[in-house]
């Protein structure tokens, strides 16, 4: 009989990937997303709720009916200026609305959890590549809403049982290489999607934050990886909890970073179009170098990327972004 998964915020763009995957391997699988940042189009396997994770009653209701194997909790706010600005938003929807969804798994006995944490609970590391003892000092509401939901994942974890497993990602970029799938925020924060719109003319140029960097060509430099790849490690971690396998954390990228303007170059090319680029002042909080320890992921769980590639990474965005 099919294993059910519970993957809330599964109409996300993330998300949507990882349901997409699950429904190709035959899980049984209900998304539960109140589609603020999600689509309905973009639930490509099981079934649709749409509900709030604050609304408890509700969201226990179709736990308990459905009662699944496991939970994939994706469902959160991302956008790090916004936090800045709105961090009662963050704290509501990411951490307490996190809290929620755990008690009503203590009370109804489930025990498998994975969580989309974010290499954003390092804030800026000492040390690059960075690892998953290294120390949690985020710098932005954001990241410490994710660092407190992990803290709260294992307190509960060692109070109720529940087994767990956070995966830190790192900058996820591309879209589905069948073309079902891709990046669809109602609002283009990263930095390979501007690129993009900014070739199609959807933008009048990119910006490019800071030049000044301790870094080759002064620009920043990140992990990029490929959506279905990160969808790939959240099935892995699956398959691991429902073996018996322990919790844990582990980062998800690829061990190696390219500039801003490296990506720039590689967008440039794949589009074919030399779109207008400006430099700007750096903005508060990056990070100089933010790359992936991601040993651990392939060690302990067999993870095997298969698309650890820029071009490829961006071409399959490209593609997403010529059919919106």
């Amino acid at each position: 009989m099919a294993q059910r998964v519970i993957v809330t915020g599964g109409a996300g763009y993330i998300g949507s990937h990882c349901v997409k995957r699950l429904g190709k391997l035959g899980y049984h699988i209900l998304t539960i997303d109140n589609l603020s940042n999600g689509n309905k189009w973009a639930v490509l396997s099981g079934e649709l709720k749409v509900v709030d994770l604050a609304d408890t009653v509700t969201v226990k209701e179709i736990i308990s009916s459905f009662n699944p194997h496991a939970v994939i909790h994706f469902a959160a706010s991302i956008i790090v200026p916004e936090s800045l600005q709105n961090p009662i938003k963050y704290y509501k929807n990411n951490t307490e609305n996190s809290l929620n969804l755990l008690k009503i798994l203590s009370e109804l006995n489930i025990k498998n959890f994975i969580f989309s944490s974010t290499a954003a609970v390092y804030g800026i590391p000492e040390i690059v590549p960075v690892t998953e003892d290294a120390p949690l000092n985020p710098i932005n509401p954001y990241g410490r809403s994710k660092m407190m939901t992990e803290l709260i994942i294992q307190d509960i974890s060692n109070a109720y049982g529940l087994k767990y497993t956070s995966l830190r990602y790192f900058n996820v970029a591309g879209a589905d290489p069948e073309g079902k799938l891709g990046q669809a925020y109602r609002e283009s924060t990263h930095l390979i999607t501007r690129a993009l719109k900014t070739a199609k003319g959807e933008f009048p140029y990119l910006e490019i934050y800071g030049t000044d960097y301790q870094t080759p060509d002064g620009t920043c430099i990140r992990d990029y990886i490929h959506v279905s790849d990160l969808a790939e490690a959240h099935i892995v971690a699956l398959n691991s909890l429902l073996n018996n396998g322990e919790s844990d954390v582990f980062n998800c990228g690829y061990g190696h970073g390219y500039s801003v303007k490296e990506v720039i170059s590689v967008a440039k090319k794949v589009t074919g179009i030399d779109f207008k680029v400006i430099e700007s002042d750096r903005r508060p909080g990056d990070p100089p170098q933010l790359i992936a320890d991601c040993s651990k992921i392939k060690k302990k769980l067999n993870w095997q990327p298969r698309y650890n590639d820029l071009e490829f990474i961006i071409k399959t965005a490209w593609e997403w972004e010529k059919k919106r």
